[in-house]
């Protein structure tokens, strides 16, 4: 599990290890990833930047067992206007939103594909499947991420190994609690009106909250989805 220390990442090592999966979480903030394994939402932790990918390949194989199921959760988000989108905020953007699941799987893959039944599910976002202004090497980033997901779904299609992308839109994690921090100071809104405005596109008129995505990742890692592979779902209130 790629950032498995907070927000979706966190209930996602939850949801796992409730259902009897042996959980590693990785992630930069050693403290924070304690605090997972402490919580018992997790059975061990590794320290990697998904960016580094040495460091991330040295990360996984200390887990030392076999791989089955593979949540790529890290990422960060860059937002500017355009124009000031310079080519190092696009290189950041697509170094830790696709590289990053890129080198994860690329770690795991080759095992998986011998063993006959896997899993990988990137967590891309609804910014994987329409543009939002002011962040568009984000977009280009987790569109990238969704035109992988489809792609390799046809190279492992025969294998066991199943690929899919959860695309949650705003969701209650400290990436969104920040950005309303930045609304409100750049902006002088209050709190609530900066809410409203990026819960707005969402039909049901809220924040999405982890667990929801992590149940929809713990369906997607079961038996009972094996015919479900190259997918991207939207879990947006309906906003897509």
């Amino acid at each position: 599990m790629t950032g498995g220390s907070r927000g979706i990442g966190r209930a996602v090592a939850a949801a796992l290890t409730s259902a009897g999966a042996q959980v590693v979480v990785l992630g930069r903030d050693q403290g924070t990833l304690e605090a997972v394994v402490a919580a018992g939402e997790a059975h061990g932790l590794a320290v990697a930047d998904v960016a580094d990918r040495a460091a991330l390949h040295a990360a996984i194989a200390r887990a030392a067992v076999p791989i089955d199921l593979l949540v790529a959760n890290a990422g960060s988000a860059v937002s500017k206007p355009f124009g000031r989108t310079d080519e190092a905020d696009f290189a950041a953007m697509l170094g830790v939103n696709l590289m990053g699941v890129v080198q994860a799987i690329q770690a795991v893959l080759p095992g998986m594909t011998e063993r006959g039944f896997c899993r990988i599910v990137a967590v891309a976002s609804t910014a994987g499947l329409r543009g939002y202004p002011y962040v568009s090497a984000y977009c280009a980033a987790k569109h990238a991420v969704v035109g992988l997901v489809r792609a390799l779904a046809l190279e492992t299609a025969r294998t066991g190994v199943t690929v899919n992308a959860v695309c949650p839109g705003f969701t209650d994690t400290d990436l969104v609690t920040n950005s309303l921090e930045r609304i409100v100071g750049k902006t002088g809104r209050t709190h609530a009106e900066a809410l409203a405005e990026l819960t707005k596109a969402n039909p049901q008129g809220r924040l999405v909250q982890p667990s929801e995505v992590a149940d929809a990742v713990l369906w997607l890692c079961g038996a009972g989805a094996a015919s479900v592979t190259g997918q991207a779902i939207a879990i947006a209130g309906g906003e897509i």
